[in-house]
């Protein structure tokens, strides 16, 4: 990851054009900050798990067992409705559930 940022840093020192008011060393640990969290979520390469009844009011991911498609929970914490997130994170958030509550 050094080398990432180094070698942006390297090309935006040159000032390439539209970046002649750019504050290098900002915009290079901006840039390596983000590849590095995206490289981190591939490598991790765990599946996500379903978590339901923390999902805000048509946010949902999928279907539950009263609509067909994402997007269409009508209530907050709605305890059918399920979203995805990292393996392991459900069960610290309040309210969250491995399996739906009906």
């Amino acid at each position: 990851m050094t080398h990432i940022a180094d070698t942006l840093y390297a090309l935006l020192a040159r000032k390439p054009r539209g970046f002649e008011e750019c504050d290098v060393p900002t915009l290079a640990a901006l840039v390596a900050t983000a590849a590095l969290g995206a490289a981190t979520s591939a490598v991790a390469g765990e599946k996500p798990e379903k978590c339901y009844g923390i999902v805000k009011a048509t946010k949902n991911d999928c279907q539950t067992s009263t609509h067909a498609c994402a997007g269409q929970s009508q209530k907050d914490a709605d305890p059918m409705a399920w979203i995805h997130v990292p393996k392991g994170t459900c069960e610290k958030i309040v309210g969250g559930n491995l399996k739906p509550k009906g």
